[in-house]
Protein backbone atom coordinates (compact mmCIF):
# COMPACT_ATOMS: atom_id res chain seq x y z
CA UNK A 1 0.00 0.00 0.00
CA UNK A 2 1.48 3.73 -0.83
CA UNK A 3 0.53 4.92 2.88
CA UNK A 4 3.28 2.03 4.22
CA UNK A 5 5.60 2.57 1.75
CA UNK A 6 5.59 6.47 2.46
CA UNK A 7 5.76 5.23 6.53
CA UNK A 8 8.64 3.49 5.51
CA UNK A 9 10.77 5.95 3.58
CA UNK A 10 10.09 8.62 6.29
CA UNK A 11 11.17 6.02 8.94
CA UNK A 12 14.16 5.13 6.98
CA UNK A 13 14.61 8.80 6.58
CA UNK A 14 14.50 9.53 10.59
CA UNK A 15 15.83 6.22 12.04
CA UNK A 16 12.27 6.15 13.93
CA UNK A 17 8.20 7.66 13.79
CA UNK A 18 6.79 7.35 16.66
CA UNK A 19 3.82 7.05 15.73
CA UNK A 20 0.75 7.96 12.48
CA UNK A 21 -2.73 10.05 12.32
CA UNK A 22 -4.78 9.91 9.73
CA UNK A 23 -8.38 10.92 8.62
CA UNK A 24 -10.76 10.89 5.82
CA UNK A 25 -9.13 13.38 3.72
CA UNK A 26 -6.36 11.07 4.05
CA UNK A 27 -7.79 7.90 2.88
CA UNK A 28 -9.55 9.60 0.50
CA UNK A 29 -6.26 10.84 -1.65
CA UNK A 30 -5.04 7.20 -1.22
CA UNK A 31 -3.71 6.03 -4.54
CA UNK A 32 -4.90 2.95 -4.56
CA UNK A 33 -8.63 4.25 -3.81
CA UNK A 34 -7.96 6.93 -6.13
CA UNK A 35 -7.12 4.27 -8.90
CA UNK A 36 -10.56 2.51 -8.38
CA UNK A 37 -12.60 6.24 -8.46
CA UNK A 38 -10.45 6.88 -11.76
CA UNK A 39 -11.27 3.53 -13.31
CA UNK A 40 -14.97 4.45 -12.43
CA UNK A 41 -15.22 1.99 -9.19
CA UNK A 42 -16.47 4.46 -5.86
CA UNK A 43 -16.99 2.78 -2.44
CA UNK A 44 -19.98 1.47 -0.15
CA UNK A 45 -19.71 3.05 2.78
CA UNK A 46 -18.76 -0.55 4.07
CA UNK A 47 -16.00 -0.73 1.67
CA UNK A 48 -14.48 2.41 2.79
CA UNK A 49 -14.85 1.18 6.09
CA UNK A 50 -12.63 -1.96 4.94
CA UNK A 51 -10.14 -0.19 3.40
CA UNK A 52 -9.61 2.70 6.09
CA UNK A 53 -9.61 -0.62 7.79
CA UNK A 54 -6.70 -2.57 5.92
CA UNK A 55 -4.50 0.96 6.11
CA UNK A 56 -4.61 1.43 9.42
CA UNK A 57 -3.32 -2.48 9.70
CA UNK A 58 -0.76 -2.10 7.35
CA UNK A 59 0.40 0.81 9.35
CA UNK A 60 -0.17 -0.28 13.05
CA UNK A 61 2.52 -2.92 13.32
CA UNK A 62 5.70 -0.41 12.04
CA UNK A 63 5.04 1.82 14.94
CA UNK A 64 5.43 -0.51 17.21
CA UNK A 65 4.18 0.66 21.08
CA UNK A 66 3.50 4.15 19.55
CA UNK A 67 -0.01 5.00 18.00
CA UNK A 68 -2.19 4.98 15.38
CA UNK A 69 -4.63 7.38 15.35
CA UNK A 70 -8.29 6.74 13.56
CA UNK A 71 -11.37 9.14 12.75
CA UNK A 72 -14.90 8.62 12.86
CA UNK A 73 -17.04 9.42 9.91
CA UNK A 74 -18.66 12.40 11.28
CA UNK A 75 -20.93 15.61 9.78
CA UNK A 76 -22.01 18.82 11.91
CA UNK A 77 -25.39 16.56 12.87
CA UNK A 78 -23.25 12.95 14.00
CA UNK A 79 -24.38 12.39 17.83
CA UNK A 80 -22.12 11.42 20.41
CA UNK A 81 -24.05 8.51 20.56
CA UNK A 82 -22.78 7.73 16.59
CA UNK A 83 -19.31 8.87 16.98
CA UNK A 84 -18.86 6.43 20.18
CA UNK A 85 -20.39 3.17 18.15
CA UNK A 86 -17.93 4.18 15.22
CA UNK A 87 -15.06 4.91 17.92
CA UNK A 88 -15.55 1.27 19.66
CA UNK A 89 -15.60 -0.63 16.38
CA UNK A 90 -12.50 1.09 15.58
CA UNK A 91 -10.70 0.44 18.48
CA UNK A 92 -10.84 -2.74 18.07
CA UNK A 93 -9.44 -3.09 14.96
CA UNK A 94 -4.93 -2.61 16.04
CA UNK A 95 -4.10 -2.83 19.49
CA UNK A 96 -2.20 1.06 19.34
CA UNK A 97 -5.48 2.99 18.21
CA UNK A 98 -6.29 6.53 19.14
CA UNK A 99 -9.76 7.28 18.35
CA UNK A 100 -10.14 10.99 16.56
CA UNK A 101 -13.31 13.02 17.55
CA UNK A 102 -13.84 16.33 16.94
CA UNK A 103 -13.45 19.42 19.13
CA UNK A 104 -17.65 19.43 18.99
CA UNK A 105 -20.02 19.63 21.92
CA UNK A 106 -20.86 15.83 20.33
CA UNK A 107 -17.37 14.84 20.06
CA UNK A 108 -16.48 16.70 23.62
CA UNK A 109 -19.62 13.82 24.97
CA UNK A 110 -18.35 11.17 23.05
CA UNK A 111 -14.74 11.38 23.99
CA UNK A 112 -16.50 11.81 27.76
CA UNK A 113 -18.00 8.44 27.36
CA UNK A 114 -14.97 6.84 25.69
CA UNK A 115 -12.88 7.68 29.02
CA UNK A 116 -15.18 5.32 30.66
CA UNK A 117 -14.42 2.71 28.75
CA UNK A 118 -10.36 3.08 28.63
CA UNK A 119 -10.40 3.92 24.59
CA UNK A 120 -7.62 6.19 23.44
CA UNK A 121 -8.42 9.96 22.24
CA UNK A 122 -6.87 12.34 19.93
CA UNK A 123 -8.88 15.64 19.85
CA UNK A 124 -8.82 17.14 16.55
CA UNK A 125 -9.84 20.32 14.78
CA UNK A 126 -8.52 22.19 17.69
CA UNK A 127 -8.62 25.86 17.10
CA UNK A 128 -9.14 27.83 20.18
CA UNK A 129 -7.92 27.66 23.82
CA UNK A 130 -11.81 26.83 24.98
CA UNK A 131 -12.07 23.84 23.01
CA UNK A 132 -8.37 22.73 24.33
CA UNK A 133 -9.66 23.69 27.84
CA UNK A 134 -13.24 21.56 27.39
CA UNK A 135 -10.92 18.57 26.06
CA UNK A 136 -8.96 18.74 29.66
CA UNK A 137 -12.39 18.51 31.64
CA UNK A 138 -14.01 16.21 29.33
CA UNK A 139 -11.04 13.46 29.54
CA UNK A 140 -10.14 14.13 32.96
CA UNK A 141 -10.02 10.71 34.97
CA UNK A 142 -8.32 9.06 31.36
CA UNK A 143 -5.68 6.05 31.93
CA UNK A 144 -3.83 7.14 29.12
CA UNK A 145 -2.57 9.86 27.65
CA UNK A 146 -5.22 12.34 25.99
CA UNK A 147 -3.97 13.63 22.39
CA UNK A 148 -5.24 17.62 21.06
CA UNK A 149 -4.80 18.22 18.12
CA UNK A 150 -4.35 22.51 17.78
CA UNK A 151 -4.43 22.89 13.57
CA UNK A 152 -1.43 25.39 13.37
CA UNK A 153 -1.29 25.50 8.99
CA UNK A 154 -5.39 26.38 9.27
CA UNK A 155 -4.90 29.22 11.54
CA UNK A 156 -2.70 30.92 9.80
CA UNK A 157 -4.46 30.46 6.38
CA UNK A 158 -7.34 32.63 8.37
CA UNK A 159 -4.59 34.93 9.19
CA UNK A 160 -4.25 34.13 12.69
CA UNK A 161 -0.41 32.78 14.49
CA UNK A 162 -1.84 29.11 14.92
CA UNK A 163 1.71 28.63 16.68
CA UNK A 164 0.36 31.09 19.45
CA UNK A 165 -2.85 29.06 20.12
CA UNK A 166 -0.25 25.73 20.75
CA UNK A 167 2.32 28.17 23.11
CA UNK A 168 -1.33 29.43 24.89
CA UNK A 169 -2.50 25.55 25.25
CA UNK A 170 0.43 24.77 26.73
CA UNK A 171 0.84 26.87 29.30
CA UNK A 172 -2.85 26.51 30.47
CA UNK A 173 -2.28 23.34 30.92
CA UNK A 174 0.82 23.61 33.37
CA UNK A 175 -1.07 24.26 35.77
CA UNK A 176 -3.27 21.24 35.03
CA UNK A 177 -2.56 17.26 35.73
CA UNK A 178 -0.80 17.07 32.19
CA UNK A 179 -2.96 13.96 31.03
CA UNK A 180 -3.63 15.89 28.02
CA UNK A 181 -0.68 15.66 25.05
CA UNK A 182 -0.35 18.48 22.58
CA UNK A 183 0.02 17.27 19.50
CA UNK A 184 0.86 20.22 17.18
CA UNK A 185 -1.58 19.10 13.86
CA UNK A 186 -1.28 21.25 10.26
CA UNK A 187 2.34 22.02 10.14
CA UNK A 188 3.07 23.55 6.71
CA UNK A 189 7.13 24.19 7.36
CA UNK A 190 10.20 23.69 8.77
CA UNK A 191 9.91 26.44 11.51
CA UNK A 192 6.33 24.99 12.46
CA UNK A 193 8.22 22.19 13.71
CA UNK A 194 11.31 23.84 15.21
CA UNK A 195 8.76 25.80 17.04
CA UNK A 196 6.63 22.84 18.37
CA UNK A 197 10.18 21.61 19.60
CA UNK A 198 10.83 24.84 21.48
CA UNK A 199 7.27 24.93 22.51
CA UNK A 200 7.77 21.12 24.17
CA UNK A 201 4.92 20.40 22.08
CA UNK A 202 4.48 16.61 22.99
CA UNK A 203 4.04 15.43 19.61
CA UNK A 204 3.42 16.80 15.86
CA UNK A 205 2.13 15.45 12.64
CA UNK A 206 4.49 16.74 10.00
CA UNK A 207 4.61 16.09 6.33
CA UNK A 208 7.05 14.34 4.02
CA UNK A 209 7.89 17.13 2.32
CA UNK A 210 8.70 18.93 5.81
CA UNK A 211 10.75 16.02 7.49
CA UNK A 212 12.96 15.89 4.03
CA UNK A 213 13.77 19.60 4.59
CA UNK A 214 14.60 18.81 8.16
CA UNK A 215 16.80 15.88 7.38
CA UNK A 216 18.55 17.69 4.58
CA UNK A 217 19.21 20.42 6.46
CA UNK A 218 21.30 17.76 9.48
CA UNK A 219 17.95 17.61 11.97
CA UNK A 220 18.76 20.86 13.53
CA UNK A 221 16.96 21.84 16.66
CA UNK A 222 15.72 25.03 18.74
CA UNK A 223 18.46 26.49 20.16
CA UNK A 224 18.50 29.61 22.83
CA UNK A 225 19.14 31.96 19.68
CA UNK A 226 15.73 30.71 17.95
CA UNK A 227 13.24 33.27 17.17
CA UNK A 228 10.00 32.44 15.47
CA UNK A 229 8.15 35.31 13.80
CA UNK A 230 4.59 34.38 12.34
CA UNK A 231 3.81 35.32 8.69
CA UNK A 232 1.93 33.94 5.94
CA UNK A 233 3.40 33.07 2.62
CA UNK A 234 3.30 36.46 1.51
CA UNK A 235 5.58 37.64 4.59
CA UNK A 236 2.75 39.58 5.83
CA UNK A 237 2.51 39.20 9.97
CA UNK A 238 -0.16 37.09 11.17
CA UNK A 239 -2.65 38.35 13.82
CA UNK A 240 -1.02 36.77 17.59
CA UNK A 241 -4.56 35.09 19.82
CA UNK A 242 -4.11 36.16 22.78
CA UNK A 243 -4.11 34.13 26.22
CA UNK A 244 -6.60 33.78 28.42
CA UNK A 245 -6.93 32.79 31.69
CA UNK A 246 -9.29 29.83 31.56
CA UNK A 247 -10.33 27.49 34.97
CA UNK A 248 -9.66 23.95 34.07
CA UNK A 249 -11.45 23.15 36.97
CA UNK A 250 -14.90 23.90 36.01
CA UNK A 251 -16.84 21.32 33.74
CA UNK A 252 -16.52 21.16 30.06
CA UNK A 253 -20.05 21.88 29.02
CA UNK A 254 -19.04 25.54 30.25
CA UNK A 255 -16.37 26.62 27.64
CA UNK A 256 -17.61 28.14 24.20
CA UNK A 257 -16.25 24.97 21.86
CA UNK A 258 -18.16 26.75 18.62
CA UNK A 259 -15.56 27.60 15.76
CA UNK A 260 -15.91 28.28 12.32
CA UNK A 261 -12.73 26.94 11.33
CA UNK A 262 -14.16 23.36 13.26
CA UNK A 263 -17.17 23.23 11.12
CA UNK A 264 -15.38 23.95 7.62
CA UNK A 265 -12.58 21.14 9.19
CA UNK A 266 -15.40 18.38 9.43
CA UNK A 267 -17.59 19.73 6.18
CA UNK A 268 -13.69 19.20 4.35
CA UNK A 269 -13.30 15.80 5.77
CA UNK A 270 -17.09 14.66 5.22
CA UNK A 271 -16.73 16.28 1.61
CA UNK A 272 -13.52 14.14 0.77
CA UNK A 273 -15.02 10.76 2.28
CA UNK A 274 -17.92 11.16 0.22
CA UNK A 275 -16.16 12.02 -2.92
CA UNK A 276 -15.27 7.69 -2.94
CA UNK A 277 -19.05 6.58 -2.21
CA UNK A 278 -21.44 5.51 -4.31
CA UNK A 279 -24.29 7.98 -5.16
CA UNK A 280 -27.56 6.40 -3.89
CA UNK A 281 -30.11 6.99 -6.57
Amino acid sequence: MHETFKFRRVKNLLGFVDGQTTNPSLIAKNPEIQQLIASGHTLSPEEETTEYKQIVQSISPLVADAGVSIEVFADVNTTAEEMLDQGREMFSWIPNAYIKYPCTREGLRAAEMSVKMSIRINMTLCFSQEQAAAVYAATKGSKSPVYISPFIGRLDDHGEDGMDLVKNIKKMYQHGDRHVHVLAASIRNLNHLLYSFALSAELATVPTKVLEEWAAKGFPMPDEHFTYNGVNASGKPLKLIPYKDLDLSLPWESFNVADELTTKGIQKFVADYRSTLKRSA
